[in-house]
Order: C-alpha cells, then structure tokens, then sequence
C-alpha cells in the first residue's frame, strides 16, 4: 500500500466494495443517511463537489501527498470502450505518483463549453426531473468569477469531468483555506443543485487546482496557509 495516497468516496448508496480491492487508505463519505460502517455521515446535498470541499476543508492542514476524489461508482467514464475496472483506475493512480502529475481527470473525455455550460443536455425532455436544475443553463461563468475574481474565459475545456480526479496537496495548498471555504458555502447555498452549481463545478475542477495563486487576492490569509 502506498502511503502517499489516500482516495476519498462520495457515496450514496453504491456498493463500495471495490475501495477495498483498489490497494489504498481510501475515506468515505456517505450520504445515504443510512449509517454506513466506518464512513463519515454527509448530508445528501450540492452533489460529489461538497464532499470534496468538505473533504479539502476539513483536512487542509493533514492532506495525503496525493489525494484521489471518486465517486461511489467512478468507473463509468474511466474507458471509452466499456465500463472501467479496479485495475485500470490502480493504474491511472500509480501514474499520477510515478510521474508526479499534480492534477489528472480521470475521464477518458473532456468537456468543451461556454460561459453558460453549452452544450449539455439539461434542457433534453429524456433528462427531465433527473436533476433539479433540469431547464436551466451551468452558471459556469457565474461560478468561475465568484470563485476567482476574475473573467471566465468565453470557452471552457473541462479536464476534470465527472467529478473524479487526482490532486496533490501542494496543488490544493496553492490556495488558502478561505478559498475552498468559500467554494463549500456555494454548495451550502445550492443543496438541491437547482441552479446548477455542481454541474458547474464539474467544468471548473481543472482552474480550482491550476495553481495560479494570482486568483487568490480576495481572499485572506489565514494562520498555518501553506499558499
């Protein structure tokens, strides 16, 4: 078991039994409400990015060196030609600690969007009542410029869809406590994901951890940042 790794679960009600055969210290985090063995009750809102700002909030100060965010079933969109395996997902891990990649999707595609979340499939009648933001566009600008301070570019390749990715704690640490604070009050604020911040999110996870500590300026310093 390598102890550079720690693999954190946002699950629901998944079977999880895979965590155990992935070979890593792995956390879960449940949001069944129906008490799950040895993972850390969440209240089921603001989709997978909660977790994860939960997660990073939580344990800003004592992260693993490389910090692994899955979903309860994250092998769906990890092989373009099928549904992934353990293996595969072991694999893709022990690349990113091998070559010391500080952020890697782990989706076999990317999303290309606008400021608007465009295209995407919440306005698809086949979708309808499968979200609560059905009918409405991804306020990805809206989100970006909240977050960053900053103009959201007018097209967005996103590097980190579905939610599932790698993350080192020197990337995560490029921006100060207050910031992923403040990210985990945007889900606080959009439970039901009705305006669609998690969908959001999705197509932001690859500027969340870009290092750019130039975005950081609204946001204060606090004792023990590492930014």
């Amino acid at each position: 078991m390598d102890d550079r790794v720690m693999v954190i679960i946002s699950r629901y009600r998944e079977d999880v039994a895979w965590a155990e055969a992935l070979g890593y210290d792995y956390t879960v985090y449940d949001k069944s409400g129906q008490g799950l063995p040895g993972a850390v009750p969440l209240p089921n809102i603001g989709r997978e990015g909660h977790t994860w700002m939960t997660h990073i909030v939580r344990r800003y100060h004592s992260l693993a060196p490389v910090n692994v965010f899955l979903q309860g079933d994250p092998f769906d969109h990890i092989n373009e030609h099928g549904r992934g395996t353990v293996e595969q997902l072991r694999t893709m891990i022990e690349e990113v600690v091998v070559r010391e990649i500080p952020f890697r999707g782990f989706a076999w595609f990317r999303i290309k969007c606008d400021r608007l979340g465009r295209p995407h499939h919440l306005h698809e009648l086949k979708s309808r009542g499968r979200w609560a933001g059905w009918g409405r566009d991804i306020p990805v600008a809206e989100v970006f410029e909240t977050l960053f301070d900053a103009r959201a570019p007018e097209g967005i390749v996103a590097r980190g869809a579905t939610g599932c990715f790698a993350v080192t704690a020197e990337r995560v640490h490029a921006r100060p406590l207050a910031f992923y604070r403040h990210a985990l009050s945007l889900f606080e604020s959009d439970p039901d994901d009705a305006h669609n911040t998690g969908h959001a999110f999705e197509r932001l996870w690859h500027f969340v951890f870009n290092g750019n500590t130039a975005w950081n300026k609204i946001y204060p310093q606090e004792p023990g940042d590492l930014a």
